[in-house]
């Protein structure tokens, strides 16, 4: 499948309904973050935007990117109508094609996953390179299929954390794997059903 039928599906996602007025944030990335000092973060796959605007709130300087420019679009307005628009910058960016310049305290790439031609292994290497020393990488994915999910197919397979890891392909000694596990939580689809999801967490600090 072609960039553009990538880019014309995602946009039709977020076209298609109406913008999200309050959303909220991904509950492994509140589970992990809070705590931790804020600093800079790039948030792959930004969507409604849930994930930066609650990080800006702790603090964070939060570089939010998605394929979507309606997406894009709406979280910038979004942020600006929370008085975080010097918090929250949106980029558009296709990852099969380009990665967002600078370096980062965090990367989150929650939900990274599409049916459409992308080469994650690599854009996830390029996250990883562009952490600072002490940055941590955190990538959350789909380990079951929820009800609401756009993809029912029931052959899919879901790798593992530890297969993600391989993946990418990290020098252990400068990176290390702090979590690789699959926990499980109820969780509530956008139609207010709720079902209970496995999560696929893995957790990558830079080292050197």
């Amino acid at each position: 499948m072609s960039t553009t039928d990538a880019v014309t599906f995602w946009e039709d996602v977020y076209g298609g309904r109406p913008a999200a007025t309050d959303p909220k944030p991904n509950h492994r990335l509140a589970e992990t973050v809070t705590g931790l000092p804020p600093g800079d973060v790039l948030d792959l796959g930004c969507g409604d935007g849930g994930d930066a605007l609650w990080l800006a709130r702790q603090g964070w300087h939060v570089t939010a990117v998605d394929i979507s420019a309606v997406a894009v679009e709406r979280l910038t307005a979004l942020a600006r109508s929370r008085s975080l628009g010097d918090r929250v910058v949106a980029e558009r960016h296709d990852l099969q094609e380009s990665f967002p310049q600078g370096t980062y305290d965090l990367v989150s790439a929650h939900y990274l996953q599409t049916p459409f031609a992308l080469d994650r292994a690599t854009a996830l290497r390029a996250a990883a390179h562009a952490l600072r020393p002490g940055g941590r990488l955190l990538v959350v994915d789909h380990g079951s299929t929820a009800p609401w999910s756009w993809n029912q197919d029931p052959g899919i397979r879901y790798p593992t954390p530890r297969e993600v890891a391989a993946g990418i392909a990290l020098d252990p000694a400068m990176w290390t794997v702090e979590r690789a596990d699959a926990p499980r939580r109820i969780a509530t689809g956008p139609d207010g059903r709720t079902a209970e999801v496995t999560d696929h967490v893995l957790h990558i600090r830079r080292t050197a």
